[in-house]
């Protein structure tokens, strides 16, 4: 999954801007995420990536780039 790929899923998913969107980014301060949408999120990012984000990590991904790398990390 591509950077561009995962920053389209997050604005579709969270309703911010796509310029927010960046590896630094904070999922909760930055783009608005609460925990329904961190879940939701995690719902698309696995449709779109094939991998499975296990219950008990979500709470521990919290930036974008987080998210990239156990995304790139878990790839079969």
């Amino acid at each position: 999954m591509t950077f561009e790929e995962m920053r389209d899923i997050i604005v579709e998913t969270l309703s911010c801007d796509a310029e927010d969107v960046t590896m630094e980014a904070s999922l909760s301060e930055d783009l608005g995420a609460d925990s329904l949408a961190a879940v939701e999120l995690s719902m698309a990012l696995e449709e779109a990536s094939g991998v499975t984000i296990e219950d008990e990590d979500l709470p521990n991904m919290k930036t974008v780039g987080d998210l990239m790398a156990y995304i790139e990390s878990h790839k079969a």
